[in-house]
């Protein structure tokens, strides 16, 4: 016997994406606090689909970017930062953590007793300043430093974007199923 989708139970993906379509109503104005959280907790509570679609029933569905009549905001320009750091900004990039890290290892040690002989802090900043040291010589014989660093920032740039690509395709896959289940 087939059952009517309405009355077909709800999985926790489903509530998920109930759950983000609501935020997203929340963000474009379409509903207050109040009925968002009002709404989220029938969410949560709903065990069926027809539950989930009575939450959803007066928003609009979602359109896909590409079929949106609302134009897209341009990206920010970047500007030149207004205070600029001394010396070679690559050579910032490679040292700064390893610069602000030691010295908050260098004073929790002098506030936790550093007249008790062992300087423990040395154990992390000296391998880790053999390792940078050795990278600053490398890029400096490449004879490209700056380069170095720009290429180690557009890596980790790539990998963020390749993260979010992600999310927006499991995301995309999510509604589409959403609205199979929903329309179907």
């Amino acid at each position: 016997m087939a059952q009517r989708r309405e009355d077909m139970r709800a999985a926790d993906s489903d509530r998920q994406y109930v759950a983000d379509r609501l935020r997203e109503a929340l963000d474009e104005g379409r509903l207050d606090l109040g009925e968002y959280d009002d709404r989220l907790k029938e969410t949560y509570a709903a065990r069926t689909y027809g539950e989930l679609d009575k939450v959803l029933g007066d928003l609009p569905a979602v359109t896909p970017p590409q079929q949106s009549q609302v134009a897209p905001v341009p990206p920010p320009v970047a500007t030149e930062p207004a205070t600029r750091r001394r010396g070679h900004p690559w050579l910032w990039a490679i040292w700064g953590g390893w610069v602000s890290t030691s010295l908050i290892l260098i004073v929790i040690w002098v506030l936790t007793g550093w007249h008790h002989g062992s300087v423990w802090p040395l154990w992390v900043i000296l391998p880790w300043g053999a390792v940078l040291l050795a990278r600053t010589i490398g890029a400096v014989v490449s004879g490209d430093p700056a380069g170095h660093a720009r290429a180690e920032r557009e890596r980790q740039q790539a990998l963020k974007e390749e993260r979010r690509e992600r999310q927006r395709q499991r995301a995309e896959r999510q509604r589409e199923r959403w609205d199979r289940r929903r329309y179907h």
